[in-house]
Formats: C-alpha cells, sequence, structure tokens
C-alpha cells in the first residue's frame, strides 16, 4: 500500500484509546488523514488534544460514532477508508465477573469491523491483538522462545477473560479473511505490556497500574516478569504494518526485553524520588498472591503470569516492518515522566 497521496482517510478504531492515540499521531505525522471512531463525539476535543501532545496537527483528525456491539454506524465510518487499523478491544484494570463483558466487543467488534471493511471495499485492515494471544500454548518446554507461529489455547484452565478474549478476537479474524471470498488483507500487531508515556488522564491499564503504585497501593508486588514494549514503537508498527505489501497475511510481535513488577516501581522512583516510600518495598511469595487475589480483582489479571518466565521474539518486526525498539528501561521511566508532568503522580 502506497504512501498517502489523496485524501482517503485511515479510519483508526476505539480513537480515545491509548495505543490509538499514537496511532493517530503517527498517521498524522506521515501525512495521512485519519478518522477515528468514538461511541461518543463528546471525547473529540480531548483526542486532538492528546494528538496534538504527542506531536502531530490534529487537523486532518475527524470522527466517526460507531460501537463495537452495534452494526449502525459502521458503514459511515469506514466510507471511503483507504484502510482500517482497528484497536478498539476492552483492556480492563480488574477481570469481569462476566466474561462475555470484555470477549464478545473484542471477538464480535472485530467480526464487525471486517465485514464493514468487506463492503466498503477496503484492501487491508491491520488489528491490534497482543503477546497474550501467542504465550499461552496448552504446554511448552522451559526456555522455549514464542514466536508468531505460536497461539494461545483458549481453553487452557486458568486464563483470565482478557487473554481468552484477544486470543478469539484473533482466531476469529484470521478465520474470517481465510474463508470469505474478497475479505480484505489482514496483518495483525501483537504487543507485550505496553509502556511509554501518557497523553492525558485518560489512563491506560499499565499506566493506571503505575497510578496505584504512586499511591502505596501496592507495599509489595506479585513475583512476576513479562515481555515490555513502547507505545510510540506499537504505533510506527500499525503503520508499517499498513503500507507495507508484504505484511499481508503476517502476524508481527512488538516486544523489547522484559520487566519485573517490582521493577517497573524502581524505575518510577528513580524518575520521582518523592515516592520512594510509596513504591512496592519486596516481591510477594506466589501463595500470597494467590490468596489476595480473592478479595483483590485486579489481581486475578496476573495470576496466569505467577510461576512461570514467558520469552518472546520480536526479530520479526525488526525484519520485515523495519523497526528499531525501545527497551523497558526508556518505556517505563518515560510513563512515569509524562505522569508527573501530568501531575498525576
Amino acid at each position: 500500500m502506497a504512501e498517502p497521496a489523496n485524501n482517503q482517510p485511515v479510519v483508526v478504531t476505539g480513537a480515545s484509546g491509548f495505543i490509538a492515540k499514537f496511532v493517530i499521531a503517527e498517521l498524522l505525522r506521515r501525512g495521512f488523514a485519519v478518522r477515528g471512531t468514538v461511541r461518543s463525539l463528546a471525547k473529540a476535543d480531548s483526542i486532538r488534544v492528546a494528538v496534538a501532545r504527542a506531536g502531530a496537527n490534529p487537523g486532518p483528525l475527524a470522527f466517526a460514532t460507531a460501537d463495537l456491539m452495534r452494526d449502525d454506524g459502521w458503514d459511515q465510518a469506514l466510507d471511503g477508508a483507504r484502510a482500517v487499523i482497528h484497536t478498539a478491544s476492552p483492556f480492563p484494570v480488574q477481570q469481569p465477573d462476566n466474561p462475555d463483558d470484555v470477549i464478545a466487543p473484542a471477538r464480535e467488534g472485530t467480526l464487525r469491523v471486517l465485514i464493514a471493511a468487506q463492503r466498503a471495499g477496503i484492501p487491508r485492515v491491520v488489528l491490534t491483538s497482543s503477546t497474550v494471544a501467542v504465550m499461552y500454548a496448552a504446554s511448552y518446554t522451559p526456555g522455549y522462545v514464542f514466536t508468531e507461529a505460536d497461539f494461545t489455547d483458549e481453553t487452557r484452565d486458568g486464563l483470565t477473560p482478557y487473554i481468552r478474549s484477544k486470543t478469539l478476537a484473533e482466531k476469529a479474524a484470521w478465520n474470517y479473511v481465510k474463508s470469505k471470498a474478497g475479505a480484505p488483507e489482514l496483518a495483525v500487531i501483537n504487543p507485550a505490556f505496553v509502556q511509554g508515556p501518557a497523553l492525558d488522564d485518560d489512563l491506560s491499564t499499565s499506566h493506571e497500574l503505575m497510578r496505584l503504585m504512586a499511591e502505596g497501593h501496592y507495599p509489595a508486588s506479585p513475583k512476576i516478569v513479562f515481555p515490555v514494549c513502547d507505545v510510540r514503537d506499537v504505533a510506527a508498527a500499525h503503520v508499517e504494518a499498513m503500507v507495507r505489501p508484504e505484511a499481508a497475511g503476517q502476524r508481527f510481535i512488538v516486544a523489547e526485553g522484559e520487566t519485573r513488577l517490582f521493577d517497573i516501581g524502581q524505575r518510577m522512583v528513580a524518575e520521582c524520588p518523592d515516592l520512594k516510600g510509596k513504591a512496592p518495598r519486596f516481591e510477594l511469595p506466589d501463595a500470597a498472591v494467590r490468596a489476595l487475589a480473592v478479595v483483590d480483582k485486579r489481581l486475578r489479571t496476573i495470576l496466569p503470569e505467577l510461576g512461570s518466565h514467558r520469552v518472546c521474539s520480536s526479530s520479526k518486526a525488526r525484519d520485515v516492518l523495519g523497526l528499531k525498539l525501545r527497551g523497558p528501561d526508556e518505556a517505563i521511566r518515560a510513563a512515569a515522566r509524562s505522569l508527573r508532568d501530568l501531575k498525576l503522580i
């Protein structure tokens, strides 16, 4: 797909989301017109302010209303678009009592967007998935390095609704484009735990975690380690997957290094030394975390990570998309600086 040569917009779904705002800014800096979908136009002005804070001119940014759980609005939102970047999907701080609260919008919303894109004759859709749709196989050996060839087994016991939602949504997308004649090309981005700067007070789950640490809610942290990426690299990956012909039909893991939850708190303190007494001071045994998760729903999100160390490769994102990825120290400290600048920690 060529670089911009006309006013055909790129549609970015879920325009108020953390990743979406950076994707919009990346597109605008490259000269694309953008149409963002939102459930309410009341968010439009705040999104424009955030995009400007990310260093882009929000002038060529327009909006359309559409809901992942409703058919109406999508044909109008996608009319005349050159491509769709589908970022919209719920990522709750705490896992819901009803798994369908996150699974249904993720899976049904993805199919709704693909069907509307096919009706509109849009040639390519880029989907935001996650490494959680990659790294929870039914079994694997210690030291195994996960790649884009791997898929999570959503029937596995102990998975959170969020992990199932991302896995089922991505699998539904691949099944659709492989089984429907005339379906759009699909490229999928699988980011790890997304850090990097916040643009406003509409916090992502990763930034909300840091805010809770800064308020002293977690004097100790679970003993877990996971891969990390920077939202600015994730945004670049989406746009490269949209414009590069060779990206069609492929998945791309975006991750650079790894971190422990405890280290997130320490990096926050490195940027904001006054928070030293608030950040986690030690790591909890796994048994204690499981016991606390009975009453603290936020902890249930990380239960699948206890006692495991999953490693993934992002070499494909470098080789095919040409990415140069920021490491966890830069990504996490940028998050802390931004939250301090916004007076949120």
